[in-house]
């Protein structure tokens, strides 16, 4: 087990598939950090018994639960999340949604992932490592508006960093949480995800994708916090600074390459 690493599980009224993560990600015996984003369900206390059980039967189980009352957004989970996880002494952070649509055991793949390309790079300038989680976006039970939203975040990373990734909305990923930049900046919601990713670009941070499995159930069944129209607006408006922004980025992104040359 690599102690660098921890996992951060930011929640918001998933009470019917938190634990079942949590519990699926306890054998690969990384910390887990649960970030409760103001659950108006009974998910604080659920966590907390879960915690309670674990030490009586698996004391080696590492679960922290970071917990407020209002609802403040994905990213400020995120962002709580990755400040408690290097007040701990953590270098890198996999984040995982807690709504069972990542598999847990997954991890094993985005971790090799990392570490081979550590390897690769030991001995070089680096300035971190961040992989991302790629779902195949042809999945046959994959809501239509998820392909789109992808589809049209992808283009504009593209454009904003000179960058391919084919899948920039998933939040199945390790961050190198002592690389990340913007942070005191970033905005609250699930458009976070995709300003992480430019300003990691932008400041040298390596890019890499590993392919996940993703789970869709039933329509019915499906829980989402994601608004459509109003976080896609969000993600539009968010999209347009960043191209204003670019005028920083890219010298930046230049400078970075001439210095690894």
């Amino acid at each position: 087990m690599d102690k660098r690493i921890c996992v951060i599980v930011p929640t918001y009224n998933n009470i019917k598939t938190v634990t079942d993560v949590v519990e699926r990600l306890l054998p690969f015996g990384y910390p887990i950090i649960v970030v409760n984003d103001g659950s108006t369900d009974a998910t604080e206390g659920l966590i907390v018994h879960l915690i309670e059980e674990k030490k009586k039967t698996s004391p080696s189980a590492d679960i922290t639960l970071v917990s407020y009352i209002q609802n403040q957004g994905k990213g400020h989970a995120l962002r709580t999340g990755f400040r408690k996880a290097i007040e701990k002494g953590f270098d890198y952070g996999v984040t995982i949604d807690s709504d069972g649509q990542h598999y847990p055991e997954d991890i094993v793949k985005l971790v090799q992932t990392l570490n081979d390309e550590l390897e690769r790079m030991k001995g070089r300038h680096q300035d971190g490592v961040l992989v991302v989680g790629n779902r195949k976006l042809q999945n046959d039970n994959m809501p239509g508006g998820n392909t789109f939203a992808n589809y049209f975040s992808n283009f504009w990373f593209m454009l904003q960093t000179w960058q391919y990734l084919p899948d920039t909305q998933t939040g199945y990923r390790i961050y190198p949480l002592h690389r990340l930049h913007g942070l005191n900046w970033l905005t609250a919601r699930y458009e976070a995800e995709l300003e992480l990713l430019v300003f990691a670009a932008w400041n040298g941070v390596k890019l890499v994708s590993c392919p996940i499995r993703v789970y869709y159930p039933p329509q019915g069944e499906r829980i989402t916090h994601f608004r459509p129209i109003y976080d896609f607006i969000r993600i539009t408006i968010l999209n347009t600074i960043l191209c204003f922004m670019c005028i920083y980025g890219w010298p930046k992104m230049l400078v970075n390459k001439i210095m690894r040359l």
